[in-house]
């Protein structure tokens, strides 16, 4: 067995918003990734579109940086609970693990999610409380908060005992023994806690070479390529592989280029060994959770078993009357091969046929998972109708079971009666109740999944924008009763044509619309919500009809309510189970699966 103790791999776990990437950044910086001139966007890591926009980060990336003598690879992982596959397999590739806490908020429910796989994997911990400088922290209270999370996880003697830092990623400094008049400048102390901390890696570079694909990167020149930790051995370029598939399969191929992370980019190698994070290109067929092995000793490893998803929708051809006017692929092949495409890399995702060759189910970890993966196809042009998102119940002991969460929501004291009422409808059941900040108090629920569904937006409305929902998968229990889905009904659309003024005048006085004048739409098309529950057919295309007579002010300009306008988020939220959402690279529009009125009022007569 050998020790390379010129590296460290660790992973930067945290709640959503707790400063990662930010951290990351400030880590790049000050190793001297970058020339001193060099034009450096924030964030540098989340590189994908949706990533910037949003500002979160969605795909476990690596980088690595120089500090002394020692190489240090970073995984940055996700803080959403939905893309909590990444932090999964990020994991697999450290000995260690930064646990990033802001020294406002404390532990949050993926604060648990991520330490829990981190303690089950062995990982050495560091405790980094980030955000010290902002406004009311409280660092000295966050550190006894996470120790007290570590006991509750079940953390061993060896676990506990973790060294703790405090700093500002924004400003690039980290202190162990915290100043608030005297910050430090620079984050030496944080890197010197890596090297002395973190355990190196082991194994036996002499041994045959054996490698877990841990994530699938692309290259349009060379294709697929397989990234992950080399746990035995060494690899070098030209070399013959076996692939261990995860039905049994051997695949056998050659190593056609091989990189290492430097900084950003990947550089080119000739060898690699024992503890490097390296990505291998030359073999196609394969796919995350696979072993790479040295062509006379094919050795899997096993692969951590990744949580099941909760949510499932209905992917399908688009059939509106508009359909195929927007996208570039429309038909049902195109739309099949791209979701199992998706499977290759994003390993949270289960896509399976139904009785029907059109439709496809998709099942995912959230609703932000799968609105992720539609903006995703959205963008690349494919056009395309899907369903509302229900939760998967299982069996479990011959009982109907329902994943149920764990959710935290600080509000102004003023709302909590609010909170409390909404929950009791949707099947909340409270477990905790705390002053958070000034003025502010933190509730925390166990409640069922689908009671969550399009409540954050509801939750906003009623706290006038001042809430902070969490939430986490906490378990299955047994199905908790019905939950009435949705509080109001919608306004649509009567035929066919282009929605005009006095249609919409005449329409708004039943409730709020989603669109304003001038816009395509179509028989059985939603256009609106109605303010009571029930649906209602209105004509947004009506024209005022001309007379002979002119009294004085009938001609005045007839004044519209601005339209309220959906994100894709809110439309899933909204739509109900006869309903569907037209998704397309320019519009995205909400409509009932049956459009005809008269076919609909036949449908609920039968009913």
């Amino acid at each position: 067995m050998i020790k390379r103790e010129n590296i460290r791999n660790i992973a930067i776990i945290a709640h959503v918003d707790h400063g990662k990437t930010t951290l990351v950044d400030a880590m790049l910086k000050q190793s001297g990734i970058f020339r001193a001139n060099e034009q450096v966007e924030e964030r540098v890591m989340d590189s994908n579109d949706i990533e910037r926009e949003r500002g979160i980060t969605i795909l476990a990336k690596n980088t690595s940086l120089m500090y002394k003598d020692v190489k240090i690879n970073i995984i940055d992982t996700p803080g959403h609970a939905d893309f909590g596959g990444e932090v999964e397999r990020g994991l697999e590739m450290a000995d260690g693990v930064l646990l990033l806490v802001d020294a406002f908020e404390g532990c949050m429910p993926q604060t648990r999610f991520v330490l829990s796989k981190a303690l089950a994997m062995n990982l050495k911990p560091i405790i980094v409380v980030n955000k010290v400088d902002r406004p009311n922290a409280r660092p000295y209270e966050v550190v006894d908060e996470v120790l007290d999370l570590f006991i509750d996880l079940g953390a061993t003697e060896e676990q506990l005992d973790t060294p703790v830092i405090y700093a500002s990623g924004r400003d690039g400094w980290a202190t162990a023994e915290y100043n608030p008049e005297q910050p430090n400048k620079d984050l030496k102390e944080m890197f010197e806690l890596i090297v002395n901390n973190i355990p190196c890696p082991e194994g036996d570079d002499n041994g045959p070479f054996q490698m877990l694909i841990s994530n699938i990167d692309y290259d349009d020149y060379t294709g697929r390529i397989a990234v992950g930790k080399i746990q035995r051995g060494s690899v070098k370029v030209g070399m013959p592989l076996t692939v261990c598939k995860s039905d049994s399969k051997h695949v056998s191929g050659r190593v056609v280029k091989l990189f290492t992370y430097d900084g950003l980019q990947k550089k080119n190698v000739d060898e690699a060994g024992t503890g490097d994070i390296v990505a291998i290109s030359g073999i196609t067929d394969i796919n995350i959770g696979d072993t790479m092995c040295d062509i006379q000793n094919p050795e899997p490893l096993p692969f951590v078993k990744i949580d099941e998803p909760v949510l499932s929708m209905t992917f399908s051809v688009n059939d509106s009357p508009f359909a195929g006017q927007d996208g570039k692929f429309v038909t049902s092949r195109h739309l099949r091969d791209r979701l199992l495409r998706e499977l290759d890399s994003n390993i949270s995702l289960r896509v399976e046929e139904t009785d029907s060759t059109e439709a496809f189910t998709v099942s995912g970890r959230g609703e932000l998972h799968l609105s992720v993966l539609i903006e995703n196809m959205r963008r690349e042009g494919y056009e395309f109708q899907v369903s509302n998102p229900v939760v998967i119940y299982k069996e479990i002991d011959g009982v109907k079971c329902e994943p149920i969460e764990r959710m935290t929501i600080d509000v102004p004291e003023e709302y909590t009666g609010v909170i409390m009422d909404s929950m009791v409808a949707r099947k909340g059941e409270m477990i905790n109740m705390e002053p958070a900040a000034q003025g502010y108090m933190r509730l925390e629920f166990m409640v069922p999944s689908r009671g969550l569904i399009g409540y954050r937006s509801e939750m906003l409305t009623a706290t006038k924008g001042t809430g902070i929902i969490n939430s986490i998968l906490e378990g299955y229990q047994p199905y908790k009763g019905e939950i009435q889905p949705r509080t109001r009904g919608a306004l649509i659309a009567w035929e066919d044509g282009t929605s005009i003024t006095y249609g919409l005048y005449n329409a708004q006085e039943r409730g709020t619309l989603f669109i304003g004048a001038g816009v395509k739409v179509y028989e059985g098309m939603i256009v609106g919500e109605n303010s009571r529950l029930e649906d209602i057919v209105v004509n947004v295309c009506k024209k005022k009809h001309a007379t002979n007579t002119r009294a004085s002010g009938s001609d005045d300009a007839l004044k519209l309510v601005p339209p309220r306008e959906l994100s894709l988020e809110q439309c899933l939220d909204f739509i109900a189970d006869d309903e569907l959402l037209e998704v397309t690279p320019n519009n995205l529009r909400m409509r009932k699966r049956i459009l005809k009125t008269d076919l609909r009022a036949k449908a609920r007569a039968n009913k």
